[in-house]
């Protein structure tokens, strides 16, 4: 059975501003999509890509980026959703028979590891649910609409969740088969896995792996190319 990789890239990227989605802004003069792309493609443990974009978007993500970058990996280019977990449904739906683990990314996080890759597949393989993340740095409060803190929070257990998430297809297709009849939308697609009842194994993951939503965010990513490149710590 096939492992396909979900890469959920449908998002305005309102955050970010300047007119043009988050996903297509240049990282080393290189869309921040086909970097975390190509992470899949070298990757071993994917078989598959399903590319999930905004409907306006296909044709010339298509040429511009699955084309353009050599990707042959990426199967289908599908339409996205109202929101990120209707995008990941579409990817679910158009699932061939022979998949049997899927693994769903943001196209956003072009520092995944193959290392955590193949982890995160292994993981569903045996466990059928994974999650990865790193545990809570800061301390952290819980504040009301005023502003006041109620409570602050014993970090110790407290993780920040990031994708890649890999699960078994029966699994993830029952969880979000759940959700959309409940109508129920969750933080990510793990949540959906955990209201089921069906435990969710968590695998220790980076802080490099950020997510780039911001202006601010593409400047972290821009020093951690650059690191990378230079081998810094």
């Amino acid at each position: 059975m096939k492992t396909v990789a979900i890469i959920a890239a449908g998002g305005s990227g309102r955050r970010m501003g300047g007119g043009k989605r988050k996903q297509y802004l240049r990282l080393d003069g290189i869309p921040i999509l086909v970097h975390t792309l190509r992470i899949f493609q070298e990757s071993q443990a994917v078989d598959a890509i399903y590319l999930v974009v905004p409907e306006s978007d296909i044709e010339q993500t298509r040429r511009q980026v699955v084309q353009s970058y050599g990707l042959p990996k990426v199967h289908r280019i599908l339409a996205g959703g109202a929101q990120r977990q209707d995008s990941v449904r579409n990817g679910l739906i158009a699932l061939n028979e022979d998949c049997g683990i899927v693994v769903i990314h943001d196209g956003v996080r072009p520092f995944v590891s193959r290392e955590l890759l193949g982890a995160a597949v292994e993981g569903a393989k045996q466990n059928g649910a994974v999650t990865v993340g790193v545990p809570v740095k800061d301390t952290v409060k819980k504040v009301d609409a005023s502003g006041s803190v109620v409570e602050t929070l014993d970090r110790d257990g407290l993780w920040l969740i990031q994708t890649p998430q890999a699960f078994r297809r029966d699994i993830i297709e029952a969880a979000h088969g759940q959700a959309h009849r409940k109508g129920y939308y969750g933080y990510d697609d793990a949540i959906l896995v955990e209201k089921m009842g069906f435990p969710v194994r968590m695998i220790p993951g980076s802080y490099n792996n950020i997510k780039i939503t911001t202006r601010e965010d593409l400047a972290v990513a821009e020093v951690l190319l650059k690191r990378g490149r230079t081998g810094g710590a």
